[in-house]
């Protein structure tokens, strides 16, 4: 690979740390909202998980179909948990990978000259 295509890979990979920093970003800001904090993180991260896990346990509501249909909203809750950690963790790796990539793109544009 020549040192143009390098750079340019480079700078492709640096343009796509800045989104997922960027996603990262509004997440943690989103975080430090009242009302996301109250609707998501308190009222259906807890709240509807707690009422959903009792609803589950419920002898009148023993029925297969139901209890699936528990099972998929439980499930929804940690999916949508896990795809915000997600957000967070690859922000805080792209913000590693974007340092290294910018320390290697200067050095690249050095040999260049």
């Amino acid at each position: 690979m020549n040192n143009e295509q390098q750079l340019n890979q480079i700078e492709m990979s640096i343009e796509q740390a800045k989104k997922e920093i960027e996603l990262k970003d509004m997440l943690i800001k989103m975080d430090n909202n009242p009302e996301w904090k109250k609707l998501i993180l308190d009222g259906y991260f807890r709240d509807e998980a707690a009422r959903l896990v009792l609803l589950k346990a419920d002898y009148g509501v023993q029925d297969e179909q139901v209890q699936k249909d528990i099972i998929k909203s439980i499930d929804a809750i940690g999916y949508f948990r896990r795809y915000l950690a997600t957000i967070m963790q690859r922000g805080y790796t792209a913000e590693n990978a974007l340092r290294s990539d910018e320390e290697t793109r200067e050095e690249l544009l050095s040999e260049a000259l």
